[in-house]
């Protein structure tokens, strides 16, 4: 996912330390994007930077639109949250989880994709009809039927996280062994146990099995199957001196 191509959008905001303490979920996540349907000259400029803190500059950076439409005119998508459903507000309504895939497949890689918009709506009302209508999509983060109404900022916070672990779960830091190579480090293993004397007669085979499972559940990068099989040609060999 490429997390440059997401863009969040607040429709109509009151409250501007609400702003700010989205600016920081945004920051928090690595989302920079900041789009707002309103006027800058009506929002307490201060107000916003004292949430913000060090994420101020995504609220300096943020452009205003007078409608979510206008402000998603860039976007291949937009999606719309809110919790309450209706006819005129989506047939379906995805989770956080299930958007985040779509998102991953739509913003791309760094140097391709298209921009995904994640709206959300004023504090009091949330989405109107009309302005879920102006998305293409639909979100919902479940919460309890005693309370269900969620901070603007805590639903930002939500989204973003989502969509942030979902691109770090997918990043690959290495590629782990095959089968194949991991079945020469459980032989060096099982030689070595076999040249101190740690089998009798029997039970070679069972070791095997039992260091193939756990090695194998542990999904062994290169370096970590060298240095295991360095530690028994060490072990085995100490006990030969001795």
């Amino acid at each position: 996912m490429n997390l440059d191509n997401i863009v969040i959008v607040l429709s109509r905001p009151e409250e501007p330390r609400n702003i700010g303490a989205a600016c920081r979920a945004m920051a928090n996540n690595g989302i920079h994007k900041l789009r707002i349907v309103g006027k800058k000259e009506e929002i307490d400029l201060d107000k916003v930077h004292v949430l913000a803190i060090h994420a101020s500059y995504i609220f300096d950076n943020a452009e205003y639109f007078s409608s979510i439409t206008e402000a998603c005119s860039d976007c291949v998508c937009s999606c719309g949250t809110t919790r309450r459903r209706g006819k005129k507000r989506k047939g379906k309504l995805l989770l956080p989880e299930e958007f985040a895939k779509t998102a991953n497949r739509i913003s791309g890689t760094e140097k391709k994709g298209g921009k995904v918009a994640v709206v959300f709506g004023n504090e009091r009302t949330g989405l109107d009809d009309n302005e879920i209508l102006e998305c293409e999509m639909g979100v919902t983060i479940p919460s309890s039927e005693e309370f269900g109404s969620l901070n603007l900022s805590h639903a930002v916070q939500i989204m973003c996280y989502t969509l942030f672990r979902y691109n770090e779960k997918n990043k690959i830091g290495y590629t782990p062994i095959d089968s194949k190579r991991l079945k020469k480090t459980v032989t060096t293993i099982a030689d070595n146990l076999q040249k101190i004397g740690f089998f009798s007669v029997t039970g070679r085979k069972d070791m095997e099995i039992f260091w193939r499972d756990i090695l194998s559940r542990s999904a062994l990068s290169e370096g970590e199957a060298q240095y295991i099989e360095k530690i028994f040609d060490k072990a085995a060999g100490l006990s030969k001196k001795r």
